[in-house]
């Protein structure tokens, strides 16, 4: 019995201990994966895997290597709990790289909160710059503390918490909620975002993004800086989320329990506001600028306005009252010169003067402004404007229910002019100018009280029309009358530039096949130069097209809304009879496939003009799905469509098979199926149905041509059947993907090309379900964004030419546009 007890009492000594172990160990566990502090005896070592976790595990502090790069940071970044891919959100050492993992991270003897590398604690890499006023080093008990807003405190002590340094006043080149952006005008401290130099290198870029420091009772103003130079300034409105007091003026983000949402200045100058998607496991593009000519800082110079919708050739206009400065550079349609007043020797004070209204504009740059006494009616501030001889414009706003009146001194700088409704600005000019301009709005009122008898005119044109063609048919005839075409057109497109044809004629020398730049479904394309020496290409609808006035109106239509640096530009075009034509821009370097599927060309394309273009396809395609007023389907995308210019930035053009959708519209069918074998997605050539995945499974092709200089519907390996999407998943499931590079690229990012090449596979995979959007796939050759793995892409196999009538399956045949009754 005795024995038996022994054993018990052995047995329940062992597990005692043993649970005790458990709970120990268990209680450690929790003490280091929780640990959010850091105190004056305690170091984080970088060998260890030294990581500091804030309460609630929304953030970590540790150590880092961004990109490629080797060298190791220490850095703030969202857990992996928030944010699946590691968003660094704050660096202490951007600028002074440890090359090893050496670093200690600590509270030194004196208080101060220090980086540096083994051996070098005299000489730290990086300190914070704080010093504590104690007597006694031995009893120092500052701690760093990880909050969950992100932001790292370093406090004095336990007993009364006293905060002494932030990182939250030291940001980077990202804002998130919390964080500020201005000026402390107590303390002088500014807030300022910086770009990284570069996707592998955090150190202080080009751009600062930063609130424009002048006397705080006028407007305030944020711009991004490229070094000194203002590159980007933000719109003069109440930012939301603002403070402006005695104190400090600054914007910051607010807080949002169910979205993570974050501000970035990229290393490209491109200021970015990002929100995490759950779903797509992704940061989503809320906004980003400059994206557009009229984005960039005094792009049309002083005392002009900037109009990506502007029906003129030139997208820059002198303000009333001014001329351009430089004749030759706004025919080159270069107005960074700006414009002068006309008539300088005429006085604009006290002398008969007003003020012409512009309507819909960004205020101009307010740093030459003077906000007025609040609570100024609109002809009192007109008033006050004339008053002073030097006030060059005046422009009322409405802020809580109270009218400010704001005046402009000196030039005017950085106007831009919206399609949708903003403030108006007026504009100071001498008598001569009000009265030209009274005259022009009288006479517009006297051609407006023609409209009517004009209309009932036309009207008596059309009936005739009908009449006679009745009378005709009757009689086995069938003439149409063509005379009214131009007119009736020219009212249906009033913001275009109607061409005379015989302008057209000279300038292409009677369209003469030495100046034919191509041949296309649509007719020819002639190179042509206009009276102003302006070159220009020519697209001349041909009798025998298949594709027709219905086509030809289509993009005209699209083309004459549509304003990016990525998409060709209309011109204008020539309606004269049986005649159709469009006016666009010129691109000396043609089209993508005339460079990458020819021998000798395709060596001028190496691989970071290679990049450039595609993010330049991307870009353009973005704006036609997602930031253009209408969201256009281009349903043609292919490498001759996406024409070069002289700088050899691409430009995606024909849009004469594109389509609207409206409002929250994502799909559409048809059962005229048009495109071009090789490119259409499976959804759309089987099915005839068509939505912003189309597109992207086009660009997916593009994007793979241009990695591989290979056609897709070209062979590949021992098997016959394997077009280039085949060929692709299977030296990507290989793991040798770097064997489809062109074999011309001397030289290239593999972790770039491996990058675009995982994108590409992503934007052709079968279901359109599973096709990223482009604005995701924009932020993914951004480099920022962690890619999902590829499916099964669609496509894989050519047509056996032996089983043609029997195959469901698309031969790629990339030059030919198809018009065909899909399958139902």
């Amino acid at each position: 019995m005795k024995k038996a007890l022994l054993v018990i009492f052995l047995y329940s000594h062992i597990a005692l201990k043993m649970l005790l172990k458990s709970l120990l160990l268990f209680l450690l566990f929790q003490v280091c994966t929780s640990r959010d502090t850091l105190r004056s005896n305690e170091e984080l070592k970088d060998d260890d895997g030294g990581l500091l976790v804030s309460k609630e595990s929304s953030f970590e502090l540790g150590f880092f290597s961004p990109g490629n790069s080797s060298n190791r940071y220490v850095g703030i970044w969202y857990s992996q709990s928030k944010v699946s891919e590691k968003t660094v959100v704050w660096i202490a050492n951007r600028d002074n790289p440890i090359h090893d993992t050496s670093g200690v991270f600590t509270i030194n003897r004196y208080g101060n909160l220090v980086l540096y590398a083994y051996n070098m604690e005299t000489s730290p890499i990086w300190s914070a710059d704080v010093s504590l006023s104690v007597k006694n080093t031995s009893t120092l008990s500052a701690y760093v503390q990880l909050l969950d807003t992100g932001n790292l405190v370093m406090f004095q002590n336990d007993r009364d918490r006293i905060f002494v340094w932030q990182s939250f006043d030291f940001p980077t080149d990202t804002l998130i909620p919390g964080m500020k952006v201005g000026m402390n005008w107590k303390t002088g401290l500014e807030w300022v975002l910086t770009s990284w130099k570069s996707q592998d290198d955090p150190g202080t870029g080009d751009y600062t993004f930063r609130l424009h420091n002048w006397s705080h009772t006028v407007t305030p103003q944020y711009f991004i800086y490229k070094g000194l130079t203002k590159y980007w300034r933000g719109d003069t409105e109440p930012w939301p989320n603002s403070v402006r007091n005695a104190e400090e003026m600054s914007f910051f983000l607010t807080y949002n329990t169910n979205k993570l949402t974050i501000m970035k200045l990229k290393f490209s100058g491109l200021h970015q506001h990002l929100e995490w998607n759950d779903g797509d496991d992704q940061w989503k593009e809320l906004l980003s600028t400059p994206k557009y000519r009229c984005d960039w800082y005094g792009h049309c110079g002083a005392n002009s306005k900037c109009s990506l919708d502007s029906g003129n050739l030139f997208e820059c206009e002198c303000l009333p009252g001014y001329e351009p400065k430089s004749i030759n550079g706004w025919n080159g349609r270069n107005g960074s010169d700006g414009c002068v007043s006309k008539r300088v020797k005429v006085s604009k004070c006290r002398n008969g003067e007003g003020f012409v209204k512009v309507e819909r504009v960004k205020d101009p740059d307010a740093s030459r402004a003077a906000l007025l006494k609040r609570g100024m009616s609109t002809k009192e501030c007109e008033q006050e404007c004339l008053r002073n001889c030097s006030c060059t414009a005046y422009m009322t706003k409405k802020i809580a229910g109270v009218v400010d009146c704001l005046t402009w001194y000196d030039d005017l700088m950085d106007i831009l002019v919206y399609t949708e409704a903003r403030r108006d600005l007026y504009v100071r000019v001498d008598k001569i100018e009000l009265a030209e301009n009274a005259a022009n709005s009288q006479g517009f009122f006297r051609r407006g009280m023609l409209v009517v008898p004009i209309l009932f005119a036309l009207l008596a044109l059309v009936l005739i029309n009908v009449l006679a063609c009745w009378l005709l048919k009757k009689k086995g005839k069938t003439k149409v009358f063509v005379e009214v075409d131009e007119l009736e057109e020219s009212k249906r497109y009033p913001e275009l530039q109607f061409f005379d044809l015989n302008t057209l004629v000279a300038a292409t020398d009677n369209f003469s096949d030495v100046n034919k730049l191509g041949e296309g479904g649509f007719g020819g394309v002639y190179k042509g130069e206009l009276p102003n020496g302006q070159k220009v290409a020519v697209k001349r609808l041909s009798s025998s097209s298949g594709q027709g006035i219905g086509e030809f109106k289509n993009e005209v239509e699209l083309i004459a809304g549509l304003q990016h640096r990525n998409l060709v530009k209309l011109l204008g075009c020539c309606i004269k009879g049986g005649e159709r034509m469009l006016v666009l821009e010129y691109m000396p370097n043609k089209s993508l496939d005339s460079f990458l599927f020819d021998d000798t060309r395709r060596s001028f394309l190496d691989w970071g003009r290679r990049f450039e273009i595609l993010n330049g396809v991307a870009r353009g395609l973005l704006y036609l799905h997602q930031d253009s007023r209408l969201r256009i389907i281009h349903r043609d995308l292919k490498t001759s469509n996406i024409l070069l210019d002289d700088e050899m930035t691409p430009k995606i053009s024909d849009f004469g098979m594109a389509r609207i959708f409206h409002g929250d519209q994502l799909q559409d069918n048809t059962k005229k199926v048009v495109g071009t074998y090789g490119y259409m997605s499976p959804e759309y050539a089987v099915f005839g149905r068509f939505s912003t995945k189309s597109d992207v499974f086009s660009f997916g092709i593009v994007l793979l041509e241009i990695v591989s200089g290979k056609r897709n519907n070209g062979s590949y390996e021992e098997n016959y059947s394997m077009n280039l999407i085949g060929h692709v998943w299977h030296v990507w499931k290989e793991g040798i993907a770097l064997d489809i590079v062109d074999s011309s690229l001397q030289s290239y990012k593999h972790d770039e090309v491996l990058r675009c090449i995982q994108i590409g596979l992503l934007c052709v995979q079968e279901d359109s379900k599973d096709r990223p959007a482009m604005s995701s796939v924009v932020f993914m050759l951004s480099g920022e964004a962690s890619l999902p793995s590829p499916k099964q892409p669609a496509f894989v196999f050519r047509r056996n030419s032996s089983s043609a009538a029997d195959s469901k399956e698309l031969l790629s045949i990339n030059d030919l546009t198809i018009t065909i009754v899909g399958a139902r």
